[in-house]
C-alpha cells in the first residue's frame, strides 16, 4: 500500500504565526471601530440635517458635497499638504533636537534646572496668536519663521516630558550603580535614558500633533503655500466647503504622524507596548 502525503494547512506549518496576525488585525478593529462608528453616525446626521434643512453650502456644506469638491481640488489641496507637512517636519525635528539638549543640559546641572523650568513655563504664557504675526515680521514669508512657530509651539510638552522623564529613575538604581562605581554619563546612559522613555512618547505624541495645528496657523498668518493660506483664501472666497477639505487633510496628516509615533516606540523599545492598558 502506498501512502500519501497529506498537505497540512499552513497554520500547521507554522503554527503561531497565522493566529498571531489575525489576533493583531482583530485587536487594531476593536480598537479602532468604536471611533468609526462615531464618525459615521456624525457624518449621516450632519448629511441628513443639511439635506432636510435645505441649509445653503457657503454657510455648511454636506459631507458629500465636501468630499467631491475636495476631491476636484485634490491637485491644489495636495501641493499645499505636503508643503504644510515639510514645515511640521522640519519644525518638529528642531524642536525635538532642542528639546532633548536642554533636558539633558538641566538633567545634569541643578543650576540650569532651577533657571530654566520657570523659563519653559513661562514661554507657555505667550500668545501664539501674537507670535507668529511677529514672525513674520521679523523673518518675512519664507520657511522660517513658519518653522520657529511650530517649535515654540512643540518644544515645552517635549522638553517636559524628558526633563520629568529623567527625574523618574529608580533611586536604588542609582544607588546600585553608584556603589559599582558608576559615573554621572554611565548613570545617564543605562538608567535615566531608558526610565525618560515612556515619558518621552507620550510627550512626543502630543508634540507632534500640536506640531501640525502650530504650522498652520503659521500659514494662516502669512506664507505664499499651505494649508493655512489655503484655508484663508478659501475662506474669503465663501468656499466653506473647501475649507472643510482642507480641515479633513489636517486631521488626517495629524492622524498619521500621531499613529507613526506608535510605529517608532515599537521600534525603538518594543517592551513599552505590552505595558499599555490598552495592550492588554
Amino acid at each position: 500500500m502506498t501512502l500519501r502525503a497529506t498537505p497540512r494547512p499552513a497554520e500547521q506549518l507554522s503554527p503561531g504565526v497565522a493566529p498571531s496576525a489575525r489576533r493583531r488585525a482583530t485587536g487594531a478593529l476593536a480598537l479602532v471601530w468604536p471611533a468609526l462608528l462615531v464618525v459615521a453616525v456624525l457624518l449621516v446626521g450632519w448629511q441628513i440635517s443639511v439635506t432636510l434643512g435645505d441649509v445653503r453650502p457657503q454657510i455648511l456644506p454636506s459631507p458629500l458635497r465636501v468630499v467631491e469638491q475636495g476631491w476636484a481640488q485634490r491637485a491644489v489641496i495636495g501641493r499645499n499638504a505636503l508643503a504644510t507637512l515639510q514645515v511640521t517636519l522640519v519644525g518638529f525635528a528642531l524642536s525635538l533636537t532642542v528639546s532633548a539638549l536642554v533636558a539633558v543640559g538641566v538633567d545634569f546641572s541643578p543650576w540650569l534646572r532651577r533657571a530654566l523650568v520657570p523659563l519653559l513655563v513661562g514661554s507657555q504664557t505667550l500668545p501664539i496668536v501674537a507670535i507668529a504675526p511677529l514672525m513674520i515680521i521679523w523673518f518675512g514669508f519664507g520657511v522660517l519663521p513658519k518653522v520657529l512657530v511650530v517649535t515654540l509651539t512643540t518644544f515645552f510638552p517635549i522638553a517636559l516630558g524628558l526633563i520629568e522623564g529623567f527625574a523618574s529613575a529608580d533611586r536604588d538604581g542609582a544607588r546600585l550603580l553608584a556603589s559599582m562605581g558608576a559615573g554621572r554619563w554611565r548613570m545617564f546612559r543605562y538608567l535615566r535614558l531608558p526610565a525618560a522613555l515612556p515619558r518621552f512618547f507620550t510627550a512626543l505624541r502630543i508634540g507632534v500633533t500640536y506640531a501640525v495645528v502650530g504650522a498652520i496657523f503659521a500659514e494662516y498668518v502669512g506664507a505664499t503655500e499651505g494649508l493655512g493660506i489655503y484655508m484663508a483664501l478659501q475662506k474669503n472666497s465663501f468656499r466653506t466647503d473647501l475649507v472643510l477639505a482642507a480641515v479633513a487633510v489636517t486631521a488626517a496628516l495629524s492622524i498619521a504622524l500621531f499613529l507613526l509615533t506608535y510605529l517608532l516606540e515599537r521600534l525603538v523599545c518594543p517592551w513599552l507596548g505590552a505595558t499599555r492598558p490598552d495592550a492588554r
